[in-house]
C-alpha cells in the first residue's frame, strides 16, 4: 500500500534449499521438509561444527569408522556392510552395472571394490557410486509407493553397523523416559545456541552489517585484529595479496587485500560483491564478507587447508597428489566452470584459471578463487573485454589476436592446467627422454603421444606407475580439444565434465596449428 515500507517478496531462487548443488555436502541427505535441512547420514558426522552452526553445510560430513577394504593384486577383502536409505533422490552421476542381474551381485560388485561406497538396484538394472556421495535428497514416499524416490545402500564399516542394530534394539525401552529427557535437553540446547549466537554477534566485530545477500560488511580494524596486522601472507595474485585470519579466534579466514588498481567506487564495489555473493558452488571458493572503508577495498573467503594446486603439483616437499585426486580435481575444476559459464544468471569468464587459483580444503576438494573479480558478460557476448589479463602459458590465442572474448578462453587455459594435471610439470617445457640437451614444448609432446598412443610417458613420475591409464588418456585427449587454435573447436565446460564422467566419447585431437608453429621454431627441438 502507499507509503509502507514493509519488503514485498516478488521471486526468489531457488524455490527450494535442496535445489543447491551439494549445498549438504558429501555424506549429508537434504530434506525441504525438514529442519535443520541438512542431516548427516548414519555412520557419519559433522565435519566442521562450527561451520553447520553458521548455517554453512558444504563441508558435509566424515564417516565415524573408515572402511575395512583391502586389494591384493586381483583379490580384495572386506567386511563392510550397507545401510539402507530408503525414498532417496540421487541427482549425481553413477555407473551402471550391466552383468549385474540381481541386488545380491550388484552388492558384491561394489564391495569388490574398495573405493565403491554405495550402490542402488531399481528396474533391474545395477547402479554403483564412488567416492564422496552428493546431493541425496529425501523424497516423501507415500503408502501406495508411487514415490519418484529410490533405495539407497550406502557402505559402512560393520562396526557401524552393529552399533546401529544394537541401538535399534534398545530404542523401544528407552523411547519413553528418553523423550522427556530430550525434550529438556532440546530446550537446553536451544537455549545454549540462542546465548552463544546472541554473545558472538562477532565480539570482535561489532559494528558489522549483512548486505542483502547474507555478505558479512566487517570493519577494517576488524579484520587487522582477526589477521593479527596481516602478518601471515599465504598467497599473492594479480589482484592484491592474500593473508590467513580468524573470527572470534576460532574460524579460520582468508582475507584478500585489493591492489590500488582494483579500487572502485564505494557504490560499484558493493554491487559487485553483491553479485558476487549469490554465487554459490561446491567447486567455488564462498565468499564470506569485504571491507569497503575510505581507499580500502577487502575480501574475505572461506580459508582452503590445503593450499593450492600449484603448491602440490611443482613444489617438492609438498604432499603428492594421487591419480585418483587429481582426477577428481579436474572434474571439480570443470564443474565449477561450467557453473559459471552456463548456470549462472549471467555468463561469467574467469580469464586467469591456473593451478595458482584453485585451492583445495581439508579433503582436496577442490574451488576455483578469483572468479568474482573477473567481468561479468552478458550471454550475448556483446560486449568486450579489451584489456588483457590472465598469466602467460595459460592465454588462448584470442587474446593477442583482438577478438571478443568468450568462455571459450577459459577452457584453453584449463586445457593448458589439465596437461599439467597429468604431468606435474609446468606447460612451458618437458625434457627429451631420449638423453637430447633439448627441450620440447610440453603440449606439442602431449600431442604427438597422444596420436601415437603411448599415454605413460606423459605421466608424472611420482605417482610411480598408478594410474588408470583410461582416465589419463581421456584426460589427454580433453586437453588437447581444450587448447585448440580456433575457439569453436573446443569444447565447452558443460561438455568436458560430461567426457570425464565418461557420458560423452572423445576422439583424437588433431595437433593445434599454433603448437606445430611452435614445433617448428628453432627454440625447441624435436624430441629424439
Amino acid at each position: 500500500m502507499a507509503g509502507s515500507q514493509d519488503w514485498i517478496l516478488v521471486y526468489s531462487q531457488p524455490r527450494a534449499q535442496c535445489d543447491v548443488y551439494a549445498v549438504c555436502g558429501p555424506f549429508a541427505v537434504c530434506n525441504d521438509d525438514a529442519l535443520p535441512s541438512c542431516t548427516c547420514t548414519k555412520g557419519f558426522s559433522v565435519r566442521s561444527p562450527e561451520d553447520w552452526e553458521l548455517d554453512d553445510r558444504t563441508g558435509g560430513c566424515i564417516r565415524n569408522t573408515p572402511l575395512d577394504c583391502i586389494t591384493k593384486g586381483r583379490s580384495t577383502r572386506s567386511t563392510d556392510k550397507f545401510l539402507t536409505l530408503p525414498c532417496v533422490s540421487l541427482a549425481q552421476t553413477m555407473r551402471r552395472i550391466e552383468d549385474a542381474q540381481s541386488i545380491g551381485v550388484c552388492a558384491q560388485v561394489c564391495l569388490d571394490n574398495c573405493s565403491c561406497t554405495a550402490y542402488s538396484f531399481s528396474n533391474s538394472t545395477c547402479s554403483v557410486w564412488h567416492g564422496e556421495l552428493l546431493n541425496i535428497r529425501q523424497i516423501q514416499c507415500s503408502s501406495i509407493g508411487n514415490s519418484n524416490g529410490e533405495t539407497l545402500y550406502l557402505r559402512l564399516a560393520a562396526k557401524d553397523i552393529q552399533g546401529l542394530e544394537k541401538n535399534k534394539r534398545v530404542f523401544i525401552i528407552a523411547i519413553a523416559t528418553g523423550t522427556s529427557v530430550a525434550a529438556i535437553g532440546l530446550f537446553a540446547f536451544a537455549m545454549l545456541i540462542m546465548i552463544r549466537r546472541n554473545k558472538r554477534s562477532f565480539v570482535h566485530i561489532s559494528n558489522t552489517a549483512q548486505d542483502c545477500n547474507g555478505i558479512i560488511a566487517f570493519p577494517y580494524n576488524a579484520l587487522e585484529l582477526g589477521t593479527k596486522n596481516f602478518s601471515e601472507k599465504i598467497g599473492e595474485g594479480g589482484f592484491g595479496s592474500v593473508f590467513k585470519g580468524f573470527l572470534n579466534k576460532s574460524i579460520a579466514i582468508a582475507v584478500k587485500k585489493l591492489d590500488q588498481h582494483a579500487y572502485h567506487g564505494e557504490k560499484q564495489f558493493r554491487a559487485e560483491v553483491s553479485s558476487i555473493g549469490i554465487i554459490q558452488h561446491i567447486n567455488l571458493v564462498k565468499l564470506i564478507g569485504f571491507c569497503c572503508e575510505g581507499a580500502r577495498r577487502l575480501l574475505v573467503y572461506e580459508y582452503m587447508p590445503n593450499g593450492s594446486l600449484a603448491t602440490h603439483l611443482f613444489q617438492s616437499h609438498a604432499t603428492v597428489l594421487t591419480w585418483s585426486n587429481r582426477y577428481q580435481i579436474a572434474l571439480g575444476v570443470a564443474r565449477g566452470l561450467a557453473y559459471l559459464h552456463e548456470k549462472c544468471r549471467e555468463c561469467i569468464i574467469h580469464c586467469d584459471i591456473k593451478p595458482e587459483n584453485i585451492l583445495l580444503n581439508d579433503s582436496y576438494v577442490p574451488k576455483i578463487a578469483d572468479f568474482g573479480l573477473a567481468k561479468f558478460l552478458g550471454r550475448d557476448f556483446s560486449r568486450v573485454i579489451t584489456t588483457m589479463r590472465g598469466t602467460i602459458g595459460y592465454l588462448a590465442p584470442e587474446w593477442i589476436s583482438g577478438v571478443a572474448i568468450t568462455p571459450k578462453v577459459d577452457v584453453y587455459a584449463y586445457g593448458m592446467v589439465l596437461l599439467e594435471i597429468v604431468s606435474g610439470k609446468r606447460n612451458s617445457s618437458v625434457s627429451c627422454s631420449c638423453g637430447s640437451n633439448h627441450d620440447i614444448y610440453y603440449p606439442v609432446h602431449v600431442a604427438r603421444e597422444i596420436i601415437g598412443g603411448d599415454v605413460r610417458s606423459l605421466l608424472d613420475n611420482r605417482l610411480c606407475g598408478e594410474v588408470n591409464l583410461k582416465e589419463a588418456e581421456i584426460a589427454c585427449k580433453v586437453a588437447c580439444w581444450c587448447i585448440q587454435d580456433d575457439e569453436f573447436d573446443r569444447p565447452t565446460m558443460g561438455e568436458v565434465v560430461q567426457i570425464l564422467e565418461g557420458l560423452l566419447e572423445v576422439n583424437i585431437p588433431p595437433m593445434p596449428r599454433l603448437l606445430q608453429t611452435i614445433a617448428g621454431s628453432s627454440n625447441y627441438s624435436t624430441c629424439c
